[in-house]
C-alpha cells in the first residue's frame, strides 16, 4: 500500500496547474499575442509544447523559468500568473 505524505492532494495540484494555464492564456489574449509569439519570446521552439502547457494537455506544464519569461514577455507581474 502506497502512503501519501504530501500536504496537497493530486486534485489541488491539478487545479493549481489549470489556474496557471488559464492565467497565461487570459493575459496573452488580452495583449493580442499568439502562442507562437510567446513561445518564441521565451525560447520554446515547439509551438505544440507551448500549446499543450497553456491548454493543460498531456500533463505538460510551464516551469518557473517559463513563467518568469512569460511575465516579462507579457509585461505583467509574475504573481498575476499564479493568482486564483
Amino acid at each position: 500500500m502506497e502512503v501519501d505524505f504530501s500536504n496537497s492532494s493530486k486534485e489541488e495540484i491539478r487545479f493549481f496547474y489549470q489556474t496557471i494555464s488559464h492565467n497565461v492564456k487570459k493575459y496573452r489574449l488580452e495583449k493580442g499575442l499568439s502562442q507562437e509569439k510567446i513561445a518564441l519570446d521565451i525560447g520554446i521552439k515547439s509551438i505544440a509544447f507551448y500549446s499543450n502547457c497553456e491548454n493543460n494537455r498531456y500533463d505538460k506544464h510551464f516551469n518557473l523559468e517559463h513563467l518568469y519569461k512569460i511575465s516579462k514577455s507579457l509585461d505583467i507581474d509574475l504573481s498575476l500568473l499564479l493568482k486564483r
